[in-house]
């Protein structure tokens, strides 16, 4: 099979990227800049830049003076790269074969892939009109060669196809700078006045080497195929998903359990085999209809147990609609972690967080009523009652610091102190009784007072002198008093929580 190869060229990536962003751009005359010896340089440009005289290399107090209303952008370093790595993953669906050409470009492998689509024509005119539908100001073209393909891609004007064997016909009128030359050989060969490639390709082997190097003769036998040229694939991640086409539409609840166990049967081999485990997962399911319908999971520790998964998923089946029926399943883990295997002891002696029935009827919970209903929290390094407990990322995090048992807490903390009505006596004496939404509790047994200072790197405000009050009916609260007592002023009480 003969190879072909096309190139794609995207003239203006970074600023139609931040266009197809920002939609209000599109009307402006955008450019990318960074700093450079104490000045910021022009480093991308848009087209409607490029018209104007704008340049690349350009210093942007120039292109300023040329152009008033430019905007510019400050340019992140790896952004481009980045992009043009998500371009190449997206043109897979094309050709398995896609290497990077930096900084600008992509090179195709579509050697016995063209047919699939009605020709080479098609094929390309597929790829082009999608890109530019999406923003991308983008051209291609198809040769026997990478660097034909690259050459015509950026220097053609008269058709983007070569035909097999034509490659050499396609580069004669085109300038020296379309075989990627080196800009001081671009330089001597315009000082000779050769400014096409075939005004040099007649010449003898020997002279061009000595008056150019070796690096011509590569890129011109490259470009002719006389020597072979390697490109390195981009190797896509494969997701964790997995796909069930159905012979028959699916309508049925015991149809839709089916597929899930299928599914998570397979999914969950790979997880395995890989040492992974789930943490979130979707189902997408494809009506004929044109409706897809999506339900998520989430569990808080790593897990690669089809048969409890399937239990997670078996609450959601309720909520799919098959209507006239479900022809396609796909089921993607989109986040996995290390899978940390468990440790076996002599006696099985476990806490609540480490045993997998409590952790599987979280997550059974989790699914059932919301994520945002269940909550755990850790002891934090704060003085003060409210900012003394933070919430757990996850199960499995491990707390910084121990929790406080040197005094009595309350087991209902408020999560904002309330402001009370107090009868105390003077001076720092526990409340007599104290006045709670409209309702009196006399107090008959107290204890304190404990101080609790403000954390002076966080807030400024004053000490609080914490009581812990029984009313006549046995009923126990936190209280406490801001501040140092003053006969000139009204004391503020407040209450901050509730015992058992």
């Amino acid at each position: 099979m003969a190879k072909r190869f096309a190139s794609l060229w995207f003239r203006h990536l970074l600023t139609d990227w931040l266009m197809i962003r920002e939609p209000d751009l599109k009307d402006k005359i955008v450019v990318f800049t960074i700093p450079q010896r104490g000045r910021k340089v022009v480093t991308a440009i848009s087209k409607q830049a490029s018209v104007l005289g704008i340049t690349p290399g350009m210093p942007l107090a120039d292109a300023k003076a040329l152009v008033p209303e430019i905007y510019a952008v400050d340019e992140k370093p790896g952004r481009e790269a980045k992009l043009l790595r998500g371009l190449g993953e997206w043109c897979i669906r094309y050709t398995p074969v896609v290497a990077l050409d930096h900084p600008h470009g992509l090179f195709l492998d579509i050697s016995g892939c063209a047919h699939l689509w009605g020709g080479e024509y098609n094929y390309l005119k597929e790829i082009v009109t999608r890109l530019r539908s999406k923003g991308y100001d983008v051209r291609g073209a198809i040769t026997d060669t990478i660097g034909a393909a690259w050459a015509v891609a950026r220097y053609g004007k008269v058709r983007p196809i070569i035909e097999t064997g034509k490659q050499a016909e396609a580069l004669l009128p085109l300038p020296p700078a379309a075989l990627r030359l080196e800009a001081p050989i671009l330089e001597r060969l315009n000082k000779l006045g050769l400014r096409t490639v075939g005004s040099f390709t007649g010449m003898p082997r020997s002279v061009l080497r000595r008056r150019f190097g070796e690096p011509l003769l590569q890129r011109l036998n490259q470009a002719l195929s006389q020597d072979e040229e390697y490109i390195e694939p981009i190797q896509a991640i494969e997701p964790f998903q997995e796909r069930l086409p159905c012979l028959e539409p699916i309508r049925t609840a015991t149809g839709i359990e089916i597929a899930i166990q299928k599914l998570l049967e397979s999914l969950c081999k790979r997880l395995q085999g890989e040492g992974k485990g789930l943490r979130e997962a979707v189902l997408k399911c494809y009506r004929i209809d044109g409706k897809v319908l999506q339900q998520c999971i989430g569990t808080n520790k790593p897990s690669c147990n089809a048969e409890h998964l399937f239990k997670l998923f078996a609450l959601k089946i309720a909520a799919i609609e098959p209507a006239l029926g479900i022809e396609l399943f796909v089921m993607e883990a989109f986040k996995v972690e290390d899978l940390l295997p468990g440790q076996e002891t002599l006696w099985k002696i476990s806490t609540a967080l480490n045993n997998d029935e409590v952790v599987s009827l979280l997550d059974r919970l989790g699914n059932k009523l919301g994520a945002d209903k269940i909550h755990r929290y850790l002891p934090d390094e704060h003085h003060l009652p409210e900012r003394s407990v933070k919430e757990a990322c996850s199960i499995a995090e491990k707390p910084a610091a121990k929790w406080q048992t040197d005094n009595p807490r309350p087991i209902q903390l408020l999560r904002r102190p309330e402001r009370i009505d107090v009868t105390a006596p003077i001076p720092d004496y526990p409340p007599m009784l104290f006045r709670y939404k409209g309702k009196v509790y006399p107090v008959v047994k107290s204890d304190g007072p404990e101080r609790i200072e403000q954390e002076w790197w966080l807030q400024e405000g004053e000490h609080r002198d914490y009581y812990i009050v029984e009313d006549e009916n046995g009923q126990r609260y936190w209280v406490y008093r801001s501040g140092h007592y003053d006969a000139a002023q009204k004391q503020d009480w407040f209450i901050h929580g509730f015992f058992a």
